[in-house]
């Protein structure tokens, strides 16, 4: 089985190559795994010139603007860097990560072994944990209760689907961009944990969920995102083609799967684009309290939690934070012209 790039297809071998690229794989010990790199956290900082609507949407833009239009001013329009994250986003993306490796390991007929996957694990949170920039909402709940709960996902996910043998990737952490409409006004986008062949021919489309909570099926058949993954993977494997939409609940160790008619694709469609209009119609954006503010990125500047005082504390903070910036940059622009 061929290495597989990330967001690659497979692609036919040339003459001889298979047996080359056999010989280089065997060559690349298992332990090569640990090597990987980690992906650091990174804070971008806020474009200037005001606020500009993105062209291209992505579930989550759409989902950000439905629980809060406050958030979404604050995400896409003002581009406000989240200047921490929740821990149950930083163990997701751990998980998410080490399952990409696992596959790229598994493409080259190269398993590791369950505890190579875990060490792995726990050397990505070493290299990427910041107590400064990662928050623990839930009150009484230590550290390692998370870490753990990333390991206990990575050791289910493993041996329910060992030997990985279920389907054929042909992508992972894949991005996807696609019209919604024939004028190809309505774009979206997105990235896709894991594109599969299954062994009737298939196309699944994977996503994994680290989260507690298992939706019920009447909710999966309704779901949004992979729905909208369908229509883009449509494109490139035709429209005609099987699909199955595949949640794996990591941390309760389910495995979930739903399918979309093509009246159901139109229908998403439609509504998608109607939601895309009233998003790029609005002048006003209202904040609203929802059970998930205490994940918020903005909620130290958020009108219903803060108070006047405090936000224009927070907003004279990141100017001066911003200001800084732009000064080392001017500095180091202006060292470079010398050489």
């Amino acid at each position: 089985m061929p290495y597989i790039r990330r967001g690659a297809t497979r692609r036919p071998k040339a003459p001889g190559q298979a047996q080359a690229n056999s010989k280089k794989s065997a060559a690349t010990p298992p332990t090569a795994y640990l090597r990987c790199r980690a992906r650091p956290l990174r804070a971008r900082r806020p474009r200037t010139g005001g606020p500009r609507m993105a062209t291209i949407y992505s579930h989550s833009r759409l989902s950000s603007f439905e629980n809060c239009p406050k958030q979404f001013e604050y995400r896409y329009i003002q581009k406000i860097p989240a200047a921490s994250e929740g821990i149950e986003a930083f163990v997701g993306k751990r998980v998410h990560e080490v399952l990409e490796r696992l596959y790229l390991f598994v493409g080259r007929d190269q398993i590791p072994g369950i505890e190579k996957v875990v060490d792995r694990y726990h050397k990505l949170w070493e290299e990427t944990y910041d107590p400064e920039r990662v928050r623990i909402v839930r009150e009484n709940t230590p550290l390692s209760y998370y870490r753990q709960l990333g390991e206990d996902c990575l050791r289910g996910y493993y041996l329910r689907h060992y030997p990985f043998d279920e389907s054929e990737t042909l992508g992972l952490e894949k991005r996807v961009v696609f019209p919604l409409d024939d004028a190809g006004e309505y774009r979206m986008q997105g990235i896709i944990d894991r594109i599969s062949r299954a062994r009737d021919g298939a196309i699944e489309i994977h996503d994994y969920k680290t989260g507690a909570r298992v939706p019920s099926q009447r909710i999966l058949d309704q779901d949004r995102q992979l729905a909208l993954y369908q229509i883009g993977l449509s494109r490139q494997y035709g429209h005609d083609t099987e699909y199955r939409l595949v949640w794996h609940y990591v941390a309760k160790n389910r495995t979930c799967v739903s399918t979309r008619t093509k009246e159901d694709l139109r229908k998403l469609r439609s509504d998608t684009i109607a939601r895309i209009d009233e998003i790029q119609a609005a002048t006003d954006f209202p904040a609203k309290k929802i059970s998930l503010c205490g994940w918020c990125e903005y909620k130290s500047r958020c009108p219903l939690w803060a108070s006047p005082e405090e936000v224009a504390r927070v907003e004279a903070e990141e100017a001066e934070a911003r200001a800084a910036a732009e000064e080392a940059e001017a500095v180091d622009d202006s060292q470079l012209s010398l050489l």
